[in-house]
């Protein structure tokens, strides 16, 4: 009777180890589970991405140089602007301001024709690029909006520029859009 009770105890002890594993298991499963994640949001196109803030793209560079006293794009700088005409023409709703500037030699009059010379220099090649007239805006702040303080000809240099200024897509469109485009930062700007 030994050897039963003894194999009896040994069964009810395995029986007993069994079931606890089970409730140990059962205790795992009925634990709550964490929540999913939600589902990502629906892919928008960020700033980020935009090809105008992509650091590899040419359309990143937004600042045309000229050579003393002359509107003439340089030849180098060519690619640049049919980039930025075919980026305009591949979105209609997208528009730029380009701002002609100078260095300080010369007379106010003289350098705000200067560089009303130049943002159309750099507007006739977006047009020609693709852009359409309705996308471009432009404006001379002569000598106003200096880069350079300096007075040599490496400061000057670069003063004599025209700046591609984009409206972005999110900002607005309509007639609102068309309002912030004439108060956009200028001391008295001469629009054409």
């Amino acid at each position: 009777m030994n050897n039963k009770h003894l194999l009896g105890l040994l069964v009810l002890a395995a029986l007993s180890a069994c079931s606890s594993s089970k409730q140990q298991q059962v205790s795992r499963i009925e634990a709550p589970m964490p929540a999913a994640a939600p589902p990502p949001p629906p892919h928008f196109i960020t700033r980020a991405e935009s090809p105008l803030d992509d650091p590899n793209s040419p359309l990143s560079r937004r600042q045309v140089y000229f050579a003393d006293d002359t509107s003439s794009v340089q030849e180098a700088d060519l690619p640049l602007l049919q980039a930025h005409g075919r980026y305009l023409a591949a979105h209609p709703q997208q528009q730029v301001i380009i701002a002609g500037n100078c260095d300080e030699r010369g007379s106010n009059e003289y350098n705000l024709a200067l560089g009303q010379r130049r943002a159309d220099a750099v507007k006739k090649l977006l047009l020609l690029g693709g852009a359409r007239e309705s996308q471009i805006q432009t404006v001379s702040y002569g000598e106003e909006k200096p880069l350079a303080m300096g007075h040599d000809e490496s400061d000057w240099q670069q003063n004599r520029r025209a700046d591609l200024k984009y409206q972005r897509d999110s900002e607005s469109s309509g007639p609102a859009q068309k309002r912030s485009l004439s108060r956009i930062e200028a001391p008295a700007p001469v629009f054409r």
